[in-house]
């Protein structure tokens, strides 16, 4: 028996790091994978985003979990393509209980220097695009009749500022008032509407030069261990950086019937970093 026998998720950015994890720690416990993915690169983003290639895998790892999976590529600022998607996923596997809008991009620039695409692009990925990823998927789960549960990753970010990164913070501080309305409205209905916090998790997201140089401005070509020897010091548990299942484990809690009265909340999963 798992804790999530019989129902279905929604999961955005779902190819690799934080969404595969999702995904697995998900189907581990009982549940069918609705997942999208844009696998293709967003004009601003300076790492190598996901694949087809990677989607394909992460299908692989939950059927290999005996679990049923509909994936497809699609870019979460396309609202009529993530409403397909979720309408067709849902006549499939015939119901919707747990959304996860998780997909996002990292994009360090400083706040008077950027261009203007990098901060429009950051807001409709980071914030727009949750929007839209909900505005597609709740309305089944309202439909269904049961409650569910709907987690928006946020980050650190909303809570401990980091220099050139005043975009990025701007959507995921967004993204904690649109969740606190979001569990008013949706209270009535049994749907339970949270965000999670994470701090550094070694993703490819994090894992790449751009970031190495957010950490360490002070060096022109930081490696990895440089970053790492920054990010040590931003948290305060002995960790550089957290793993995706660290993020996965916290939001079986928000979703699963052990936390059936939590709703509302900022989840934060930061090994100490809030603390400064």
């Amino acid at each position: 028996m798992g804790l999530l026998d019989g129902k279905v998720a929604f999961i955005t950015g779902a190819a690799r790091g934080q969404g595969r994890s999702h995904a697995l720690t998900l189907a581990r416990e009982g549940a069918d994978i609705i997942a999208v993915d844009i696998c293709k690169q967003a004009a601003t983003v300076p790492y190598p985003m996901a694949t087809p290639e990677d989607l394909a895998e992460t299908v692989s790892q939950v059927e290999a979990l005996d679990r049923r999976i509909i994936a497809s590529q699609v870019d979460i600022r396309d609202l009529g393509a993530l409403t397909a998607v979720v309408n067709d996923g849902v006549a499939q596997l015939g119901r919707l209980d747990i959304v996860l809008a998780n997909a996002g991009i990292s994009t360090p620039a400083p706040t008077l220097e950027m261009d203007e695409e990098v901060w429009d692009e950051m807001i409709d990925v980071n914030l727009t695009g949750q929007w839209k990823t909900i505005r597609a998927a709740v309305p089944h789960i309202i439909a269904g009749g049961r409650g569910g549960s709907v987690v928006i990753t946020s980050s650190l970010a909303a809570i401990y500022a980091n220099p050139n990164t005043a975009h990025y913070t701007a959507a995921k501080a967004g993204l904690v008032g649109f969740m606190k309305v979001l569990a008013k409205e949706l209270a009535p209905h049994s749907i339970r509407v949270n965000t999670v916090h994470p701090t550094t998790v070694a993703t490819d997201m994090i894992l790449n030069e751009p970031t190495y140089r957010l950490f360490r401005p002070d060096l022109a070509n930081p490696t990895r261990e440089d970053f790492e020897v920054a990010a040590r010091t931003l948290n305060k548990l002995p960790v550089v950086a957290l793993e995706p299942a660290d993020i996965s484990n916290a939001i079986l809690y928000l979703v699963s019937d052990a936390g059936r009265y939590v709703t509302g909340i900022t989840h934060v999963v930061d090994a100490g970093g809030q603390l400064g």
